[in-house]
């Protein structure tokens, strides 16, 4: 349970903290990609508001224009750009590759007319950001080289990546060597609780044996009466809660250590269901069992039986009189299922299905003294499926209907 929960708490942290590198980095590269996109789309818009040209600006000989605001006078020779005019046929009417020398007017022609059967206005092809617009005789396509701008992202992206890995895994050996020592107060406090178990049971046992002897003695000097049977019955309960809880929480200590063997599932299925035919019998009730012959496993076959007794105990003791139980083994592809059903008198609802396995759970406290369990036999049958490697759950289908099915893997 220690090194599930360490694993438990690896994942979360890992998780976590992949979900937030993953924010940072997406976020910038967004951020970055879009400052890329913008820029280019600024440019183009002059480009394409002065018909293919930059606009002219204070200083350049014989111009009377004007420069935009916010617009550096290096721009316009920082910028690689050409732009096509397309008459209304999808011919080309003029080709101004003046501004940039790895595109000669044929290939400028032959972008143009691909990115003419294009539905957007605006976007990349290739290296260059493109832009439409309209003009008398005409589309006029502009194309501006975004070539080392691009590469300047895929760099920043790339290197953004490979640091928040580098990160990722450093902060992934720091809380894998340092899990130890945070899980090791819950660990030593786990580790006690269940010695204290086990060591209080073995305490408690005497004086109950006491108990139950002197209790014998005194209906022999003073006959029977309903004082003394409700000390015999109230000491029976307390020596059988006494032994759940040692029985659980030896399970816990030595779920590992369990010696497993292959052994034929379906005859201990068999032979375990067999003891609750008359017990059922005896309440009225019908159990039923389908069991897969030939059918084996890897594990102990005392804790399967105990397993079986478990879920069959649950089952006659929740089901109304006249309820069916039905109790199902069978191999479906590389598991086994082993699976209870019994009808039940009150409705379950779905929050309580989560609980079910919790030591001391009952739906309904009031059945306490009409059952006369203790609420921890489905604790006691998560361990035992726990040890195996395998899962267990426990559903209803109507409100009234209870089925647990325990996976297990199949030789």
């Amino acid at each position: 349970m220690i090194r599930k929960l360490r694993i438990q708490f690896i994942v979360l942290a890992m998780l976590s903290l992949l979900i937030l590198l993953t924010v940072i980095v997406t976020g910038m590269n967004l951020l970055n990609y879009r400052s890329v996109v913008n820029d280019a789309d600024k440019v183009l818009s002059l480009i394409s508001q002065n018909r293919g040209v930059f606009p002219t600006i204070d200083g350049d000989p014989g111009s009377g224009g004007r420069r935009p605001h916010g617009m550096s006078p290096e721009l316009q020779y920082e910028s690689r750009y050409f732009s096509v005019l397309l008459g209304d046929d999808g011919t080309v009417i003029r080709v101004d590759t003046s501004r940039i020398a790895s595109v000669d007017s044929s290939q400028a022609a032959d972008y143009a007319m691909a990115v003419e059967q294009k539905s957007s206005e605006k976007g990349f092809f290739d290296q260059f950001r493109y832009i439409k617009s309209y003009e008398e005789i005409g589309v006029r396509i502009s194309f501006l080289d975004c070539g080392r701008k691009l590469d300047a992202y895929h760099n920043f992206l790339f290197i953004s990546i490979m640091m928040a890995s580098a990160g990722f895994l450093v902060v992934f050996f720091v809380i894998v060597f340092f899990s130890g020592k945070f899980i090791r107060p819950i660990a030593e406090s786990y580790e006690k609780q269940k010695h204290f178990i086990t060591d209080a049971g073995h305490e408690i046992k005497t004086p109950l044996t006491i108990i139950s002897a002197n209790t014998d003695l005194l209906e022999m000097d003073i006959g029977s009466n309903e004082s003394l049977d409700e000390i015999r019955r109230q000491a029976k309960r307390l020596t059988g809660l006494t032994n759940d809880l040692v029985s659980l929480a030896r399970m816990e200590e030595s779920e590992r250590a369990m010696p497993m063997i292959e052994f034929p599932v379906s005859e201990v299925v068999q032979e375990a269901a067999a003891s609750f035919q008359a017990p059922a019998l005896s309440q009225n009730k019908q159990l039923v069992c389908s069991i897969q012959p030939m059918l084996s496993m890897k594990g102990n076959d005392q804790a399967v039986s105990q397993l079986v007794s478990l879920l069959l105990d649950n089952a006659l003791k929740y089901s109304p009189e006249g309820g069916v139980i039905s109790l199902k083994l069978a191999r479906q592809g590389k598991h086994l299922v082993l699976s209870v059903c019994n009808s039940t008198a009150e409705e379950i609802r779905p929050d309580q299905l989560s609980h079910v396995f919790d030591r001391f759970y009952r739906s309904d406290p009031s059945r306490n003294s009409q059952t006369g369990g203790h609420g921890i036999g489905l604790s006691i049958a998560k361990a035992i499926v726990t040890a195996h490697s395998g899962k267990i759950s426990a559903q209803t289908k109507d409100g009234h209907s209870f089925l647990i099915s325990s996976i297990f893997s199949a030789s």
